[in-house]
């Protein structure tokens, strides 16, 4: 993993876990705290925050898509899970805090990026679904762990070597803050100006 950079694409190969339950987060923090194991193991997995629905058939569980959400949902649990299972791939949309940022650094973790609305394209990596764990959730919040080939693709927005995107952005964004409340300021002043009739303008009014 230290070997992506980032900004590089990638897609995915194999077996991935993922969820989109904020109970699920709640729950798997519960279980680390307690020193409870966990029905599905999560050291060095991919750790996708992914919509999945799964369909109940003769032949066991079918996954019939995938789909993104924001993982900055998850920012409290995160930096834990990452130490704590030594997760390699985490990912989702809209990146992680600081906090994860630092987490991912020392184990040796990725964020992952996928594009949003996509849930199309992304369901045709499915190849079957591996094990599903807490069921008494909803389909989308459940523990579920799935195959899949050509997963992607996805852009390495926080590598694992301190670097992200999302702080680069944030960074540039402040940079550049103040000129364009300048900028802003200024030409809000010039409209006002040119809406202010002239003191000739005024003494035509009155003579109307």
């Amino acid at each position: 993993m230290r070997a992506l950079r980032l900004g590089d694409t990638v897609s995915i190969d194999g077996d991935i876990v993922v969820t989109i339950g904020l109970p699920t987060h709640q729950r798997i923090a519960e279980h680390l705290r307690e020193g409870r194991p966990l029905p599905m193991d999560l050291r060095g997995a991919a750790f996708l925050h992914l919509s999945c629905y799964n369909r109940e058939g003769a032949a066991g569980a079918e996954a019939l898509y995938l789909g993104t959400t924001t993982s900055t949902r998850f920012d409290g649990f995160m930096p834990s899970f990452i130490r704590s299972f030594g997760l390699r791939l985490v990912g989702g949309k809209g990146g992680l805090d600081l906090a994860s940022v630092r987490a991912m650094q020392e184990v040796g973790c990725v964020y992952l990026s996928f594009l949003g609305g996509s849930t199309a394209l992304l369901s045709q990596a499915l190849r079957s679904v591996v094990d599903v764990q807490w069921t008494d959730l909803i389909s989308q919040f459940r523990l579920v762990k799935l195959n899949v080939a050509q997963l992607g693709p996805a852009t390495v927005s926080i590598d694992a070597h301190g670097n992200s995107l999302y702080e680069n952005l944030r960074r540039d964004a402040g940079a550049h803050r103040a000129g364009i409340i300048t900028k802003l300021n200024a030409a809000r002043m010039s409209q006002t100006h040119s809406d202010t009739p002239s003191p000739t303008e005024n003494s035509k009014r009155g003579n109307t």
